[in-house]
């Protein structure tokens, strides 16, 4: 019985006949070398201060629509969720090797180099590192914006009510009324007087919004904070 022919080792067998180790190895280096002299020159292109401007050419025919977004878009869900988009320069958390190989991909499937890379995540993740989900995008010209890689984990499922307060004067107003009521609610009846009436609910509601209202200007103030139209394309910290 004749015995089976072993592929690999055949395969194994024609490269050592034909190819010498030390060229495998060297040619092993090239390859390792030039990718990550690829993957360093990406890392400085993300942290690249000249992002102003800037409009990359992808090939239409191998762009995938779902991933198409306009910048009015972008606005919209930073302001629902109080998310900043702003250049990959201020971004303080490490960009995952995931995306580094995702902008590799792209660069090698349309034939060009990618600039100007925009993040959106929390304003936190501006100035921490935190588990947070980044979205990464690259400029595509006409207010489009291609995004290129996510990472992490989703936001918290309550987030958009969370930051509701915050999108204006109006909400805000809102909800300082409606905590200063259920506040309201929680005083004992007869604490201030024998007789419950309606008056005297509200004299102690009118008294509850302005104490509320008074900590949540204070805490503004004091912090900086703004409303979420304003600080969702701010680079400032105190916005």
């Amino acid at each position: 019985m004749l015995p089976k022919t072993n592929i690999e080792r055949e395969l194994a067998r024609i490269k050592a006949s034909t190819t010498p180790s030390n060229e495998i190895l060297d040619a092993v280096y090239q390859i390792l070398k030039e990718d990550f002299n690829k993957e360093s020159e990406i890392a400085s292109r993300l942290k690249s201060k000249s992002n102003v401007g800037i409009t990359n050419k992808f090939d239409f025919e191998l762009m995938e629509s779902p991933n198409i977004y306009h910048i009015s878009q972008i606005k919209k869900i930073c302001i629902e969720y109080r998310l900043r988009f702003l250049d990959s320069k201020y971004f303080k958390g490490k960009i995952p090797q995931s995306g580094i190989s995702k902008i590799k991909q792209l660069e090698k499937l349309h034939g060009i180099e990618i600039k100007g890379f925009k993040i959106m995540a929390p304003s936190k993740l501006f100035k921490l590192e935190d588990k947070d989900d980044p979205l990464l995008f690259a400029p595509i010209g006409n207010g489009y914006y291609y995004l290129i890689h996510k990472w992490g984990n989703d936001l918290h499922p309550l987030r958009k009510a969370l930051v509701w307060p915050f999108k204006g004067i109006v909400n805000l107003t809102i909800t300082t009324l409606l905590i200063s009521y259920l506040a309201t609610l929680l005083v004992p009846s007869g604490l201030f007087s024998k007789s419950d009436t309606a008056a005297e609910f509200w004299i102690i509601y009118f008294f509850m919004f302005k104490s509320i209202a008074a900590v949540v200007i204070f805490y503004g103030f004091a912090l900086g904070k703004n409303f979420n139209p304003v600080i969702w394309n701010s680079k400032y910290f105190n916005a």
